[in-house]
């Protein structure tokens, strides 16, 4: 097994590193056989990181498992960002709501509690997750082959954030995702339901094996507009009432 993991994150660093080598699939040999074999590959890869920046989890439904990733700090960028469309070739978008750590929260053997996570969060932002996958089709592959490659994460942009973010109702709050101007999609409530909930779980399992979530890092809490790809010069403007505008653009 270790051999294989190996393999496996080895492919997908190349693929990483060099746009050309991007893959249709992993061989079948090397393809996760189930989540903690996914999760061993994206925990090798992790480990070429300079650091980690933040987290991605999110899940399915409102109680479905969460799923997760780390996040490179080197893709981790402050809004309005420009990227390249030479390296971002994909240039998969996808409207979130992050949360920024202000306390660390290492691994104990006591479950860290719903307040003490509130507590240890220094502000919510606003945020838009870049995707961009190591697969020649990320949707051709099967979810756990996926996962391995941390869900086709791409980079990530970050609004300014907001202190008192506790009162904002995210069950009723609104997105508009804008595309050259355009309005493209519009939502109203978390499609995950309770984020904090998934950032509780990502305390206490999901980021244990990396130490813990650290002040500093962002955790953001999956799609709100689901997954669209945009134009090489594509200009992207997020905005929720309550938490601001986030924007990212390509050329």
């Amino acid at each position: 097994m270790p051999d294989r993991i190996e393999q496996a994150a080895a492919l997908l660093l190349a693929a990483r590193g060099d746009i050309a080598r991007k893959l249709p699939d992993l061989p079948a040999a090397l393809k996760p056989a189930d989540k903690e074999a996914a999760y061993a590959i994206q925990h090798r890869i992790a480990a070429s990181f300079t650091g980690i920046g933040g987290w991605k989890v999110g899940s399915q439904g409102p109680d479905t498992p969460p799923l997760c990733g780390a996040l490179p700090l080197s893709g981790v960028v402050a809004s309005p960002a420009t990227l390249s469309s030479a390296t971002h070739v994909l240039r998969g978008i996808e409207a979130e709501v992050s949360f920024r750590m202000g306390a660390d929260l290492p691994p104990r053997d006591t479950a860290y509690t719903r307040a003490e996570v509130i507590a240890a969060i220094a502000a919510a932002h606003p945020a838009i997750e870049v995707l961009e996958s190591r697969y020649l089709n990320a949707d051709a592959v099967d979810p756990l082959t996926n996962l391995a490659d941390t869900q086709s994460h791409g980079g990530f942009v970050y609004g300014p954030g907001v202190a008192n973010w506790q009162g904002i109702d995210f069950g009723h709050e609104m997105v508009e995702q804008f595309v050259d101007g355009e309005l493209q999609m519009s939502r109203t409530g978390c499609p995950m339901g309770d984020m904090i909930r998934l950032v509780v779980w990502l305390a206490n399992e999901g980021a244990a094996w990396a130490g813990g979530l650290k002040a500093g890092q962002f955790v953001t809490c999956g799609s709100w507009t689901g997954k669209s790809s945009v134009g090489p010069k594509a200009k992207v403007r997020v905005k929720f009432p309550s938490l601001g505008e986030v924007f990212v653009s390509y050329g």
